[in-house]
Parts: structure tokens; C-alpha cells; sequence
């Protein structure tokens, strides 16, 4: 699969706002969400790294308890175990990587 045409995919909403479209590497997940304003992801934490990459929009991204409003281009790097949670402060769309693979994501098998 060295190609991922990811508007082929078919969009999931693990929670209300976010919406998703998912797929693997061999070692990676990958989620390209497209999120509304006021939507949020609860306080949580996993055994992954997790890098989340605003494209467009703002989001409020708390890590360990350090809070920080993203931008385009701003990248949240969230180490394994760490506790963190997103708000969404406008619409807009963000690339999530999850290291190594997560077969679920959100409760969801992908």
C-alpha cells in the first residue's frame, strides 16, 4: 500500500464533530479528521506516541496539563501514556499519527 487516496475512505464519527477517515501503515495509524467548533475529545491517554498536525482551523490541545491553542502547521506531540484531550475553537481539519499501529481508535476497530 505504498499509496492511500484517503477521500476513498469511508468517513466514521467516533464522537460528535469529529469525523474521520482511517488507515495503517505497517507501523503507524494514521486519522485525517475534519472536526466542528465546540467539539471535543475527552481527557484520555494510550501506551502510543500521537502527533497531532492542524491543517486548518484551531484547536485546543491539553498535554500533561499544559494547554495550547494550534494553528496551521502547529504540531502537538504527545508522548505514550501522557494525558491529554482536544477542543475544537473553530471548524476545521487535522491529521492525527498514532506510534506504533493502534488497531483501535476511539473504540472503533479500523
Amino acid at each position: 500500500m505504498p499509496f492511500v487516496d484517503t477521500s476513498t475512505i469511508e468517513p466514521k464519527e467516533p464522537l460528535p464533530g469529529w469525523t474521520g477517515r482511517y488507515f495503517h501503515s505497517d507501523n503507524m495509524t494514521f486519522a485525517y479528521y475534519e472536526f466542528t467548533a465546540g467539539s471535543s475529545i475527552h481527557e484520555h491517554g494510550h501506551d502510543t506516541d500521537e502527533v497531532w498536525h492542524v491543517i486548518e482551523g484551531e484547536l485546543e490541545i491539553t498535554i500533561d496539563g499544559e494547554t495550547k491553542t494550534a494553528r496551521p502547521g502547529f504540531a502537538g506531540v504527545v508522548p505514550p501514556n501522557a494525558r491529554h484531550s482536544v477542543r475544537a475553537k473553530t471548524d476545521g481539519r487535522a491529521i492525527v499519527v498514532d506510534h506504533p499501529r493502534r488497531d483501535s481508535v476511539a473504540g472503533m476497530q479500523i
